[in-house]
């Protein structure tokens, strides 16, 4: 098998069929090969280490995916190998605030996405949390 065929079908591949990029930068599916090792995060809200909560939607979500940036880097993957995430919000009118932040982390990577407006979330004062599954042949 030619080396580039062969690398194509060890790595994430997306399949777009024009639905999302008509809503924001994110693919509408991607197929993961079978050989692939697996990373699912926990809810990951904008919780600091030492268990303070920012009050403002930019500092959570920086934190939030600060903690998945880092979980991915421990299983020695990257923002590059996210699948899916699922993004939970309990104000809309913090859409535009957290996607720069979302945008800017993800640097370029189009991973199947969800952002789901909810009542509230497990502690009053978070305004999100983020969910994500990675693969990585």
């Amino acid at each position: 098998m030619e080396w580039n065929a062969m690398q194509n079908r060890m790595q994430n591949h997306t399949h777009d069929i024009g639905i999302a990029r008509q809503i924001e930068t994110y693919s509408d599916a991607v197929e993961v090969p079978g050989n692939a090792r697996w990373l699912v995060t926990a809810g990951t809200p904008g919780l600091a280490v030492n268990g303070s909560v920012p009050a403002d939607i930019t500092a959570q979500a920086e934190l939030a995916w600060s903690h998945i940036v880092a979980m991915l880097k421990q299983a020695d993957m990257s923002v590059r190998d996210l699948v899916k995430v699922t993004q939970y919000l309990v104000r809309p009118s913090d859409i535009p605030a957290y996607a720069e932040v979302r945008t800017r982390h993800l640097a370029g990577a189009r991973p199947a996405s969800l952002l789901l407006i909810v009542p509230e979330l497990v502690r009053p004062e978070f305004l999100l949390e983020i969910d994500a599954y990675a693969a990585k042949a």
